[in-house]
């Protein structure tokens, strides 16, 4: 396998020389199972796990492989199998709040070019969903394109995409039918050698569909969607790094029932440019788009130029980052005490054992 059709460039080859020269070998993460990792190298695919080392000096979620990371590891070949030992650093990763009570990063796909934010053109339709996406894939470093599956379920598509319009902000949107095979042809730009492309959404939008259409072969098994509420069923349990036929380079995602912001206050800003442009021109300073006067936000909501729902949803993710910001410092602040404490203890034992 050659490294460089898997996405390997100038970057990852320059992190990696330090760790060349003390004969390690570096290879792109496929897949995570529970710690394990199946592992693309140049002599073929590894199973491998991290190093003990690794491990001790990982403090958080984020310190671990993801799929689409580049790692460094000792090989053993003729067992088929290898160790982890380092990470090289990420070109862009895709990260929500895990799921549950705990503060903590999930890397739902790292070192991609470009992410397909999917959204089925049926009844599941959701603009407030495509800002909260499209927020958090500014904040990775990739490039968004909105893409929109299911077009022949879609009745009035071209108010569906006026509608989207208002929250793309000049991001591409491509609209696709895989049923009747049309528009598959725009996504042909973003579909080359070396590329690299996640793709994301919510279950039953037809990521897999996609993948399968573009793969030419079944690999990622589909179900319709239910019945009754025009909802997806989830299809793809795990993230996983496939290559199409000409070179591109795909992860597939499971569906995202919940997509909680992590660290995305410039991705705020660049999402909602049109809200933030607009505040500049406010009479106060610190107006809070209510019903203050001067207010230039209110005024383009009162002549239909800015939808209110935008609003509500801009004000609604500032509080949501706020939110977390606060989470994140306290959740520092405990690990900070718990280093000194730890350090003071060691000291203590030191001590204790020099007399």
């Amino acid at each position: 396998m050659n490294l460089q059709s898997i996405g390997f460039n100038d970057y990852f080859e320059k992190e990696f020389d330090v760790y060349k020269a003390k004969g390690f070998s570096v290879g792109r993460i496929a897949l995570e199972h529970k710690r394990m990792y199946r592992v693309w190298t140049e002599n073929g695919e590894l199973l491998c796990d991290v190093a003990g080392k690794f491990s001790y000096m990982a403090s958080t979620r984020e310190d671990y492989p993801a799929v689409g990371d580049w790692v460094v590891f000792s090989p053993r070949y003729d067992e088929g199998r290898g160790t982890i030992h380092a990470v090289l650093p990420r070109k862009s990763k895709f990260s929500r709040k895990a799921a549950g009570l705990n503060t903590e990063e999930q890397i739902v796909a790292a070192n991609v070019d470009t992410i397909f934010l999917v959204n089925s053109l049926n009844d599941d339709l959701n603009l407030r969903r495509i800002e909260r996406y499209l927020l958090l894939t500014w904040e990775s470093g990739a490039n968004p394109v909105i893409v929109l599956t299911k077009a022949d379920l879609c009745e009035a598509l071209e108010e569906k995409l006026n509608e989207i319009e208002t929250v793309a902000m000049g991001v591409p949107v491509v609209v696709v039918s895989v049923l009747e095979e049309k528009g598959i042809d725009n996504l042909q730009p973003y579909l080359l050698p070396n590329n690299s492309i996640a793709l994301l959404g919510s279950s039953g939008v037809g990521k897999s569909t996609l993948t399968n259409y573009l793969l030419g072969d079944e690999k990622q098994k589909v179900q319709n969607i239910r019945e009754g509420d025009d909802k997806g069923r989830h299809t793809t349990t795990h993230r996983e790094l496939i290559q199409l036929p000409n070179g591109t380079m795909l992860i597939d995602t499971p569906g995202m029932r919940e997509l909680q912001l992590w660290d995305s206050g410039d991705g705020l800003v660049e999402s909602f440019s049109d809200i933030e442009e607009l505040a500049k021109q406010c009479k106060y300073r610190d107006c809070a788009h209510n019903q203050e006067p001067g207010c230039a936000i209110q005024q383009a909501i009162n002549q239909g130029a800015i939808d209110h729902q935008r609003l509500k949803s801009y004000k609604k993710l500032q509080k949501e980052l706020a939110y977390l910001e606060r989470k994140q410092d306290q959740l520092a602040q405990a690990e900070e005490k718990k280093r000194w404490k730890s350090i003071h203890v060691s000291m203590k034992k030191s001590k204790k054992n020099s007399y």
